[in-house]
């Protein structure tokens, strides 16, 4: 039984922390002002009469576009306070979930494993993988690595030439659910859907949408082709998620 009262979530204001209070609305989820992943005596004094046994970190800035212009901003967050995270776990002897990207993978294969190689392609991507290093350091660790976005598909056009196991995110906090009560699981685990194009996937959410294609191949930063997962290790412990 996942007890909120125990439970620490950071990103609280993002895509996944909005959808998760729907579910879970008695985790702690402090703002930035009162949690700071570069404050790291503030982020220890925020736990101080808290019984906290789980951390999610989720918090991350996630915009290619933006780190490619601005990569220090990427390293101070998706790095060095990722980095901070992982201590503030080792030091309270915290569980700690870390979600991470698809993109770390090079996308030049396809149906990616947990053992698979990785390689990122654009900075957006090596932050996060960055973040993974840190949290590789902690053995009581999970990291999640997923791809998900609004339940209704939110831009124009979307990717035919881009191929992805993205999720909805309520359907990413019904797969979250039972990882959260598995307080044993520990290392990598991939959270998403069967192979299909970002287009394909979009008009799933917005069947009703007149949205326009678009290539990897026009947009401002570097894209992977082909970041699909292979959710067997999920499917095994948890069966396949409808």
């Amino acid at each position: 039984m996942i007890d909120g009262k125990r439970i620490l979530f950071t990103g609280g204001t993002g895509l996944l922390g909005t959808e998760i209070k729907k579910t879970l609305p008695n985790l702690y989820f402090p703002d930035r002002s009162e949690f700071e992943v570069s404050n790291y005596p503030q982020m220890q004094k925020y736990l101080q009469g808290k019984d906290i046994n789980l951390l999610i970190h989720a918090a991350a800035l996630t915009s290619p576009p933006r780190i490619d212009k601005n990569p220090v901003e990427a390293i101070n967050s998706n790095i060095i306070g990722t980095s901070n995270i992982v201590k503030l776990c080792f030091e309270n002897k915290m569980r700690l979930i870390y979600f991470s990207t698809d993109y770390v993978f090079k996308g030049d294969q396809g149906d990616y494993s947990e053992e698979d190689s990785v390689f990122p392609i654009n900075k957006y991507a090596w932050s996060k993988l960055g973040g993974e290093c840190a949290v590789q350091m902690y053995d009581n660790s999970l990291i999640i690595r997923t791809s998900f976005s609004e339940n209704e598909f939110p831009y124009e056009k979307a990717f035919v030439d881009q191929y992805t196991s993205r999720v909805s995110v309520s359907k990413l906090v019904k797969m979250l659910m039972p990882v959260l009560n598995k307080e044993d699981l520990i290392g990598i685990i991939n959270l998403g859907s069967e192979r299909k194009t970002v287009m394909d996937f979009a008009k799933s959410l917005s069947p009703e949408k007149d949205l326009g294609e678009l290539s990897i191949t026009e947009v401002n930063f570097k894209a992977p082709k082909d970041t699909s997962l292979s959710c067997e290790k999920y499917n095994k412990l948890f069966g396949e998620s409808k």
